[in-house]
């Protein structure tokens, strides 16, 4: 991997999340302003690219909100999708750099890299709006809003990826932690990325873990779980599950490593932008390179 192209793109995703959690910061539909800025800014970006946006509108409260999305049309499936979310929301009285402007800045990147690979599969990018409390699982969270509409249009999705706190690392033993008896099995150092999905979607993890590991050198762990083990579904992909598409969460394992979560303290100081660069990397490749030949075997 080119140190200069790493080094390029760890600036990229700094500055975006800079911009959500510094200069815009909380950003949730109690400060509608805030959450009216990251929307706008996510937009802008894109269009920047030459991509088309569409919103997805609804209000809440009375505020107006939206998921925003691009698509990237795929050069052998085009009718059949791979969805990319991420929340652009914050949880109230958190900046939420990790959690999840971390997210965000590496969708932005991603669908810029996927306009350049030309992925086999259309590939729609999704930014998602109150994903925090008290809107999970809820009607009014935007990925369930999404997913129940693209349900309704029988939208032949292969896969999900939510992008859930890309962004913080740690080398030390002891910096990672595990729900049950899952510390007995997975390392002690939170320097690697983890995919984790439902037990529906463990063949689709395989898929993507295949796609990844041919494509980057960085770290990873990978589970299939039950969707009751703590953590495994807090975050948009647990919408899509609901809705009967396979999806995965790909996650620096959040509170389970960042002492920030959910705090004042999640500022962009605390991220690691080279390795977030090098997932990011990762992703963009295995998404592109994910082969329809094999998704046809899979049960969705």
């Amino acid at each position: 991997m080119r140190t200069a192209h790493v080094a390029d793109l760890a600036a990229a995703l700094e500055r975006h999340v800079r911009m959500f959690s510094g200069e815009i910061g909380e950003r949730n539909v109690f400060r509608p302003g805030a959450l009216h800025a990251a929307a706008d800014y996510i937009e802008e970006q894109w269009t920047g690219y030459g991509c088309t946006v569409t919103r997805q509108n609804y209000q809440v409260h009375g505020v107006p909100c939206a998921n925003i999305e691009v698509e990237v049309a795929g050069s052998a499936q085009p009718d059949e999708l791979i969805v990319l979310g991420a929340h652009y929301d914050t949880v109230r009285g958190s900046p939420g750099a990790d959690d999840n402007a971390s997210g965000v800045a590496a969708l932005l990147e991603i669908t810029g890299t996927l306009l350049t690979l030309l992925p086999r599969y259309s590939v729609r990018c999704v930014a998602f709006v109150n994903e925090e409390a008290p809107f999970f699982f809820r009607s009014d969270m935007g990925s369930l809003r999404y997913a129940s509409a693209a349900r309704r249009r029988g939208d032949c999705i292969r896969l999900m990826l939510s992008l859930e706190m890309l962004g913080y690392y740690r080398q030390e033993p002891g910096t990672q932690r595990y729900p049950l008896l899952l510390r007995y099995f997975y390392p002690t150092q939170g320097n690697f990325i983890g995919f984790v999905s439902n037990l529906r979607s463990a063949r689709q993890l395989r898929w993507l873990v295949d796609a990844f590991e041919a494509s980057s050198s960085f770290p990873l762990e990978a589970a299939a779980l039950p969707w009751w083990v703590p953590g495994v579904a807090l975050s948009d992909h647990s919408s899509f599950w609901r809705y009967g598409y396979p999806a995965i969460m790909v996650t620096d394992t959040a509170y389970l490593r960042n002492p920030h979560y959910h705090s004042a303290h999640d500022v962009s100081a605390t991220l690691d932008y080279v390795r977030m660069a090098e997932v990011t990397l990762g992703l963009a490749a295995s998404v592109a390179s994910l082969e329809p030949g094999y998704a046809r075997v899979i049960r969705t």
